[in-house]
């Protein structure tokens, strides 16, 4: 009997694909806003240049429903597969301009550095469409939550590996060599795409494509005012406008307290950039890895809400506690608890964050497009809260900037909404 090829009907194959592609994402992301930042602020970079760097490189990914979710949305039908073919397509532009990194020489500005990563951050954020799409698509409602973890894993512990290698080779080779390093961990990830199909009937590879799926009556322009209204209707309940809303308010709360935090670690209290790398990449591989999987299984088993909540709360605690200590003068002796607390609890609030999202959104013609919305909310809270962090941070004291986060973290649990609460428990105790 012919085997079949790997594809997304199987269960392994599905957590394996999604785990690495969330890992390539993850080690780029520690090395364009980890190690490259701390870099960068060794070097004197200011808040404010380090926000518009982070801006920067994350504006695709706040562009991204517009840019990318009706392409995926409205794919032409492909042999090798709807979206994977995109899927491909996408990581071999981010390939190519990563490799832009090796022709900026040996100590390029800060902007160019974001111009290049800007450039990725476009195709990459066109993968990580055509990926989401693919999980909407093929992961079961009893699944979410495993599969939530097991791409959070990825992505924080390629953030981890990322941070760590890439901040000890900037400081010990320079830019060029961490560039090299960089195309030599992400190709291999990137070619997993290929390995993987949709559905085992899918072309290993090739650039046919079928027929239009849309009704030979209707132009593009006609389905595209279509399109548009059913996406609109989509976020006109009260459910959809908070989730929307909260999406935004946890980054940007993030941000505005991550950001200036972590330059005045370098900046104001000394510390070395490559063990304030070192730090941040182990405190999001603790709660990337050992917390994410438990709690995965977690919210298969008793639903998303409930565990959204609680981690809500667990937020609201964990920066009250940093505003204390920092209040208290202890901002440089207990930075690693205050990075913990700052990083760790709201590595684990995603896991539980991305099945209420995919529960918001899978259904529809636009699905796609619906998810990538409330990721854009996240990104859009980041890119804001990134930029506004200098500005804060020479106005407002720290210990404000702390306790005020944690009250927005209160008031997303108080109003979280619900999405097939009914749906998950009949699909999770199948």
């Amino acid at each position: 009997m012919r085997r079949r090829p790997p594809s997304l009907t199987s269960l392994g194959w599905r957590f394996s694909l999604f785990t690495l592609l969330y890992l390539y994402q993850g080690v780029v992301a520690g090395f364009a806003l980890t190690a490259l930042v701390n870099h960068f602020a060794t070097a004197g970079a200011s808040t404010a240049e380090v926000g518009r760097h982070l801006a920067i490189v994350g504006l695709p990914w706040v562009l991204q429903p517009l840019l990318w979710g009706p392409v995926i949305d409205r794919a032409t039908p492909a042999r090798m597969g709807p979206r994977r073919f995109w899927l491909v397509l996408s990581l071999a532009c981010a390939q190519v301009a990563l490799a832009g990194l090796l022709l900026l020489g040996a100590a390029p500005s800060l902007t160019a550095v974001s111009a290049v990563l800007f450039l990725h951050s476009l195709a990459a954020s066109l993968a990580d469409t055509a990926t989401d799409r693919m999980i909407a698509g093929s992961v079961p409602t009893g699944e979410l939550g495993r599969t939530s973890a097991a791409t959070r894993a990825g992505f924080v512990t390629g953030g981890a590996a990322g941070a760590a290698i890439f901040a000890w080779l900037l400081a010990a080779n320079g830019l060029p060599a961490a560039a090299g390093m960089l195309l030599a961990l992400t190709t291999p990830l990137a070619l997993v795409s290929v390995l993987v199909r949709e559905a085992p009937t899918d072309r290993l590879l090739s650039l046919r494509r079928g027929p239009p799926s849309r009704a030979p009556d209707r132009g593009r322009a006609s389905e595209a005012v279509a399109f548009a209204r059913r996406l609109l209707t989509a976020f006109r309940t009260r459910d959809a406008a908070t989730l929307l809303a909260m999406c935004f308010a946890i980054d940007l709360g993030l941000a505005v307290f991550q950001v200036p935090f972590a330059v005045a670690l370098v900046q104001v209290h000394g510390w070395n950039a490559v063990d304030l790398s070192r730090l941040q990449a182990g405190l999001a591989l603790l709660g990337g890895t050992l917390g994410a999987a438990g709690l995965g299984t977690a919210v298969d088993r008793f639903g998303p809400h409930r565990a959204l909540r609680a981690l809500l709360v667990a937020c609201a605690g964990a920066f009250g506690i940093a505003g204390l200590l920092i209040v208290a003068g202890l901002e440089a002796a207990a930075g690693p608890v205050i990075l913990g607390l700052a990083s760790v609890v709201p590595a684990l609030l995603y896991v539980a964050l991305l099945p209420t999202v995919l529960l918001a959104s899978r259904t529809g013609q636009a699905s796609a497009t619906q998810f990538q919305v409330y990721m854009a909310a996240l990104n859009f809270g980041d890119v804001v809260g990134s930029a506004l962090a200098g500005a804060l941070a020479a106005v407002t004291a720290p210990t404000i900037v702390a306790l005020g986060v944690a009250v927005v973290f209160l008031i997303c649990a108080r109003v979280a909404p619900t999405f097939g609460r009914g749906r998950f428990h009949q699909a999770g105790a199948a």
